[in-house]
């Protein structure tokens, strides 16, 4: 039997929800519809699980493997599954990244540990450390994900570079630098070197900017609600229809200037009441330390929905329901 061809990460990735009941337990069957509504959409590379988009920070390791399980029974078959390591710990990010490989995912999403924040940018050789302990327990490809550099999370891009070179399962990044100027020149040097590296954008508030300037692919939560209009924009882009682009994209900015709006820590939650008033998911609960929307927040929510044109299931969206 010939070996599965390794995972490219690359195209529309769009990173899953994760519904819970309203006592904050994992909701399956809503879960598993999920999964379903996401990964119909044609034109799609993957999907994300066990990332921010699915609140990873307030899930246990335990409770990642079951969504793995879930997520693998359910649409596994027919699509990649890219699976977040999230840990402040080498070794906990090394046992993450064995548990998802052997559950069946295709790829790593490395989120950067907390304790780097303190000063790593100073000192590439912990990131390489970190990086070096999960390529060591894994053989998957892996995404590295792309702070901004005030965060203390991010990466110069000199560090990506001796990153790449120490560690060659890193295929990609996942790039939030949230710098402009950052974002091309990565583009550029990344997807030219001579082993490429695809530079995956999660620019979600101003993608259609982000995209023309040549990223490989996206990976984006909003993708969770609006996984349509994400393909149909990447592919427009890629056959340089500005115009069909741009319309694309005229639709994606209402719900983009809601998500993504300040409190930006509130960006998942408030895609999970569009999948409630859209009636995808039956609660938008989220677990501690986030918290609910107030009214009026929903109510814009609702209305951005309605701008964008987005069907609620069966039924035209109702501003009054």
């Amino acid at each position: 039997m010939s070996k599965p061809a390794v995972f490219e990460p690359k195209g529309v990735i769009p990173a899953c929800l994760l519904p819970f009941h309203a006592d904050f337990s994992i909701d399956e069957p809503s879960y598993r519809k999920h999964l379903r509504d996401v990964t119909r959409i044609a034109g799609l590379s993957a999907i994300t699980i066990n990332a921010h988009a699915s609140e990873v920070a307030s899930c246990n390791l335990e409770e990642q493997e079951r969504i793995l399980a879930i997520t693998m029974d359910e649409v596994g078959a027919r699509i990649p599954v890219v699976h977040g390591v999230y840990a402040d710990g080498s070794f906990e990010a090394a046992r993450i990244a064995r548990m998802a490989q052997s559950g069946g995912a295709s790829c790593l999403l490395v989120f950067p540990p907390g304790p780097l924040a303190l000063g790593s940018q100073c000192r590439p050789e912990m990131v390489i450390a970190h990086f070096k302990a999960i390529a060591d327990a894994s053989d998957l490809p892996i995404i590295c994900f792309q702070y901004p550099l005030a965060s203390g999370l991010g990466y110069p891009v000199d560090t990506v570079l001796k990153l790449i070179g120490a560690v060659p399962s890193v295929r990609a990044i996942k790039d939030w630098c949230n710098n402009v100027m950052q974002h091309e020149r990565q583009i550029r040097i990344l997807q030219n070197l001579p082993r490429p590296v695809s530079v995956l954008t999660t620019h979600s508030s101003w993608l259609l900017s982000s995209l023309v300037l040549g990223c490989n692919g996206l990976l984006s939560g909003s993708g969770s609600v609006i996984a349509d209009l994400q393909a149909a924009l990447w592919q427009a882009v890629q056959a340089n229809d500005l115009v069909l682009a741009r319309q694309i994209n005229d639709r994606i900015y209402p719900l983009a200037s809601a998500f993504y709006a300040d409190p930006f820590v509130d960006m998942h939650n408030r895609m999970k009441e569009a999948l409630v008033i859209l009636g995808r998911i039956p609660c938008a609960a989220v677990r501690p330390p986030l918290v609910k929307l107030g009214d009026t927040e929903i109510k814009r929510i609702r209305q951005a929905l309605a701008d964008a044109r987005v069907m609620r299931e069966g039924a035209e969206l109702a501003l009054a329901a």
